[in-house]
């Protein structure tokens, strides 16, 4: 299968995303724009996180044109599958969209969560799926219309800074990382 890059020209609100049930059952489809209105509509999302040799964690401050959490420090990237294809297809296109990089990826688990944006006025009601990847040397070449900056930082560093600071931080990262680490301990 090949896989396909989205025309950046297009508006990523109106794109559908797959409305889901609490068991994580598709249900039916809507904009991604619909979808982020409060109060939220449950759908499927993703969230990636890489590491490196190191076991250092890429991690992007989210671009300031994002509309949910622009500017907050996030995991390597997230985004949500149309309806009917793959979680992890969809996570590598991300990948190669955001940071120009490329993973195998394996999902380590999932997790709903409700949070809402004041900056914004927009609702994430995600049922996210966790998916983790190792990656060597390669130097990420994020798009600057998704990502202002990116670093590569240590987990524990992360977590210390999470509990003094965490609203620098989008509100799904702390679970990003615990379901990485109960993978790590498996």
């Amino acid at each position: 299968m090949t896989e396909k890059l989205a025309d950046p020209s297009t508006d990523r609100e109106t794109m559908l995303v797959e409305l889901v049930d609490e068991s994580g059952a598709a249900i039916g489809a809507c904009s991604v724009a619909d979808a982020h209105r409060p109060p939220g509509t449950l759908h499927r999302a993703f969230s990636v996180l890489l590491f490196d040799s190191h076991g250092h964690v890429l991690l992007q401050q989210r671009a300031a044109v994002k509309t949910r959490f622009p500017l907050q420090w996030a995991n390597t990237c997230c985004g949500h599958p149309l309806p009917g294809q793959s979680v992890v297809e969809a996570a590598a296109i991300r990948l190669r969209e955001e940071f120009g990089m490329a993973a195998e990826l394996t999902k380590v688990g999932v997790f709903t969560y409700l949070a809402g944006d004041e900056k914004t006025g927009r609702v994430e009601h995600e049922y996210d799926h966790v998916l983790i990847g190792v990656v060597g040397e390669v130097p990420p070449r994020p798009d600057p219309a998704e990502i202002a900056r990116w670093a590569w930082i240590p987990p524990q560093e992360v977590r210390a800074d999470l509990a003094e600071n965490p609203g620098k931080f989008t509100p799904w990262l702390s679970q990003v990382l615990e379901i990485a680490d109960q993978a790590h301990q498996r």
